[in-house]
């Protein structure tokens, strides 16, 4: 078996609820009674195998499935899992028409399961894991690449205010205050250690951002996993894991998914190594233009300070996995396979400092 399919095997489908997820199903099917419109049991739990952070379960009744989505059990950091913020734009997100899956209910009274958690629909299609997309035809593989950026455009382009998310972040200063967050999220956690290149960069990102201030609604982790194509077309039919949009930069947002390009394929989407003319993929050149032609930028401008960007969003997901180090070794992971993402801190931090040297650090 390859590694990506293993990696397919894994991440894809689901399993028993695991031990340390389990709660009151009973008093969940009590509470979709009451809230959830149309809601019919019986109900039958399963738990979805992909996702880190926010355990995620399969809610199967005999008429239609839903998606839960809850706050992890155990000690929490303070700003992470809110899993309210989830809802509140993925509920604004799908009145637009954009593909988000649609919502039925959020219940913030932990005496439910324990803790908070949201209802959504179950979307069903295809979630693809491989950056390379091996099992789309090599003709349309182009397609499916267009779909992911043009619903990341789509997204940008929205008016936060006028579609009621006006709220949803703080305006202005986004790469500083990501920066600082993560900064002190990756620092507050000493039981994950301490790791040299992210120490540099804490130090060198801050004093680096390229200039230049706007806001737009951002995902915070656009990839091609973390969506749901249609079962044979290349379309997006939702865009999932929206745990860490905000309001922010909408570059800082692109370039997160521009990322891919830079990436190993090891554990994480990646196409460092592919040979993208073979595959019929789009060179990052092509999907940076794509990108900004929909939403009215210069990509000589974007591509200017592109070291800087991904450089920034390599240390921003290094400190997310550095947490999700910090989780295993306090017990509380939430994914069977936490442990293997945890080993990636090193060498995500020592591939964010090297585009930092391609940005000008010394």
């Amino acid at each position: 078996m390859s590694a990506e399919a293993s990696r397919q095997e894994q991440f894809s489908g689901t399993s028993e609820v695991r031990d340390a997820h389990k709660f009151d199903e009973a008093k969940l099917e009590a509470w979709m009674h009451e809230n959830v419109r149309d809601f019919a049991g019986p109900l039958e739990v399963r738990q979805f195998k992909g996702g880190q952070s926010n355990p995620t379960y399969k809610l199967i009744t005999p008429k239609r499935s839903y998606v839960m989505r809850r706050k992890p059990p155990g000690l929490l950091l303070k700003s992470a899992h809110a899993v309210d913020r989830e809802y509140k734009v993925i509920t604004a997100l799908h009145a637009q028409g954009f593909p988000a899956a649609e919502t039925f209910g959020l219940c913030t009274d932990e005496s439910v399961i324990g803790t908070w958690f949201y209802i959504m629909d179950c979307v069903e299609g295809r979630v693809i894991w491989d950056g390379t997309f091996p099992d789309v035809p090599t003709a349309d593989r182009r397609a499916y690449f267009n779909a992911m950026n043009d619903t990341m455009a789509q997204l940008h382009m929205y008016d936060p205010a006028a579609i009621g998310l006006g709220d949803f972040g703080k305006p202005g200063n986004y790469f500083a205050r990501q920066i600082g967050r993560w900064s002190q999220q990756y620092l507050d956690d000493e039981a994950a250690g301490r790791v040299p290149e992210m120490d540099r960069l804490v130090e060198w990102l801050p004093n680096n951002i390229p200039p230049g201030d706007e806001v737009a609604i951002v995902h915070g982790d656009y990839r091609c996993d973390n969506m749901i194509f249609h079962a044979t077309e290349p379309r997006v039919l939702a865009v999932l894991d929206w745990e860490l949009s905000t309001l922010g930069h909408p570059l800082a947002d692109f370039s997160y998914h521009l990322m891919m390009y830079r990436m190993p394929p090891t554990g994480i989407v990646g196409l460092a190594d592919a040979n993208l003319s073979e595959l019929n993929i789009p060179s990052e050149r092509e999907y940076v233009d794509r990108y900004c032609n929909t939403v009215g930028r210069n990509p000589d401008d974007v591509n200017a300070n592109m070291d800087f960007y991904v450089s920034y969003n390599m240390f921003r997901l290094a400190a997310i996995v550095h947490g999700i180090r910090g989780r295993v070794i306090r017990g509380t992971a939430s994914n069977a396979h936490a442990k293997a993402s945890a080993a990636t801190v090193e060498p995500l931090a020592k591939l964010a400092w090297e585009q930092a040297l391609k940005a000008g650090a010394r």
